[in-house]
């Protein structure tokens, strides 16, 4: 079980998009020539010690991209994930029912959160893929990358606008322009990085069809601002119209693959010779260790935001203190009791959540477009928590409100568990790939991961029917849940081996009956044939 984890990540530490093509076309990649070996290799060398660390290689400033890519994927998980602050200070009147707040003050809030949190992580996924191309970086490349995030860190203020004047042109006008300079910084760095050889990835650099992969990936990375100068061009004419097509940019690849599956299906498949990490293709690589790095920032930000509620809002006036406790801090900070219990049990939460993606990545040798997609729906959800910790104790004891908020929580745990559910699916769709052969269907660590998997969807289900059912009881049960999952994983590798056991013998105790059977059916066919 030791060798497992370290295997696979010995495994993922290769480039990615090295040596791995796509079944259904053409390898990607040409020959390479002596030619192009020797401009991409002779002037740096591989085994260099000064390189690989980052110091300055044989072209002057060049230099390792690890650093550069760490910055870009904590800077662009922290933009995707504060934009749930807005959605968590709106303020609902105590008087106000939480179903009508969600619909006059909310929807517009939730929408623009899952709208702002996916296009963001398009932007995000379309940064691993150029930094696929292009390995090794030097300062006009680090500069470049610096305009693109200043860029991407202004989108949360443009989408605001679009929140709060979502009829006026101006706000999707500022957000359309910031993301065509975006898309135009991205298609100058391809265009720097192919003009010096030697900062490409290694298959494209020794390929004689580089200029063909050049205007390829130029032609995909510029569809996006082409969408957004139509939508800004929209929003003068008809508002609604324009969100169409900014939606639009969202699901672009996967409309665009699934066109490409229609014209195959009509006319044939057709072989094409395309950059492995630009075809997308739902199998499409995409940086396993960098998916990673951005699902951690998610998760800590995540659990660094649940904590800011309770400084904000918990600590007492002194003079408060003074005049109403007789300055007995404790006795003071005891009404927040609540607070405090759904703060703990909301980090509890989001900790085993980071706990079980972490199992799960363990075991995955290779990350693809659709588990990434379904990662991001994941972190969407898990980005959603300081809502649900907001309202869990925003309203009084047994309330309407309070039912609705914790029901509320239930779906956000759920559908964050059930997407981390979906990625181990869609990693068994293609195992020999994506996963390492210790977890591979069968035995007891796919049995363990599974239960590891499942146990939240589960339990956040079974939480969510039991407070309609018992609703006087909705708190009592949604606290007991946080407190029994955690000692649930604990114990859960002992419960597995429990069930294998049971189940175990049950088989062996079905097998000699059905044995007997065979056998009795055998001798009456033999008997018949003697017969006849």
């Amino acid at each position: 079980e030791v060798e497992g984890p370290e295997e696979a990540d010995m495994m993922s530490v290769s480039p990615p998009g090295r040596g791995e093509g796509i079944e259904e076309e053409a390898s990607p990649l040409g020959p390479a020539v002596d030619g192009a070996e020797s401009l991409c290799f002779s002037p740096r060398p591989s085994p260099s010690r000064e390189v690989t660390e980052g110091h300055p290689g044989h072209h002057g400033s060049e230099q390792s991209s690890h650093r550069l890519l760490a910055y870009s994927d904590a800077l662009i998980s922290i933009i995707a994930t504060v934009m749930i602050l807005p959605v968590c200070h709106t303020k609902i009147r105590a008087d106000q029912e939480l179903e009508e707040s969600l619909q006059q003050l909310l929807t517009t809030k939730i929408a623009v959160y899952i709208m702002t949190f996916l296009i963001v992580t398009v932007a995000w996924a379309s940064h691993i893929r150029l930094f696929q191309v292009i390995e090794r970086i030097d300062d006009v490349l680090a500069l470049l990358n610096l305009a693109c995030m200043m860029l991407i860190t202004f989108l949360p203020y443009t989408f605001s606008l679009m929140a709060s004047f979502p009829d006026n042109t101006l706000g999707i006008l500022s957000f359309c322009v910031c993301a065509i300079i975006i898309g135009l910084i991205q298609a100058v760095i391809v265009i720097y990085g192919f003009h010096r050889p030697y900062l490409l990835n290694a298959h494209i650099c020794a390929s004689e069809d580089k200029i063909s992969y050049k205007y390829q990936i130029l032609k995909m990375i510029l569809r996006a601002p082409a969408l957004f100068l139509l939508a800004g061009i929209l929003s003068f004419i008809y508002c609604p119209v324009a969100y169409a097509v900014l939606a639009l940019v969202i699901f672009l690849p996967y409309i665009t693959q699934c066109a490409q599956w229609c014209r195959n299906e009509i006319k044939g498949p057709k072989e094409l010779r395309r950059v492995p990490f630009y075809s997308f293709h739902p199998n499409e690589p995409l940086s396993k260790e960098r998916v990673e790095a951005f699902s951690d920032g998610v998760f800590a930000i995540v659990a660094t935001l649940l904590i800011l509620d309770i400084c904000e809002d918990n600590v007492p006036e002194s003079k408060e203190v003074a005049e109403k406790f007789n300055g007995k801090l404790i006795e003071a900070l005891s009404e927040y009791g609540p607070e405090f219990l759904a703060y703990f049990g909301s980090f509890v939460t989001v900790g085993l959540l980071w706990f079980v993606h972490h199992s799960l990545f363990l075991y995955i040798t290779k990350s693809t477009r659709l588990m990434g997609l379904l990662n991001t729906l994941s972190l969407a959800f898990v980005g959603g928590l300081p809502l649900a910790f907001r309202l869990t104790h925003e309203f009084a004891a047994n309330s309407r409100n309070e039912l609705e908020a914790i029901q509320i929580s239930c779906v956000i745990i759920f559908l964050a568990s059930l997407f981390q559910f979906a990625i181990w699916v869609a990693a068994l769709y293609n195992e020999k790939e994506t996963l390492h052969h210790h977890i591979r269907y069968g035995g007891k660590e796919h049995a363990l991961m599974f239960a590891k998997l499942s146990l939240y969807p589960s339990v956040a289900f079974v939480t969510f029917c039991l407070t309609y059912v018992l609703s006087k009881f909705s708190t009592e049960i949604f606290h007991l849940m946080q407190i029994i999952v955690p000692f649930a994983f604990v114990l859960l590798r002992i419960i597995v081996q429990i069930v294998l056991a049971i189940l175990a013998w049950l088989f062996s105790r079905l097998k000699p009956r059905t044995s007997l059977l065979i056998e009795e059916e055998e001798s009456v066919i033999s008997v018949s044939q003697v017969a006849s």
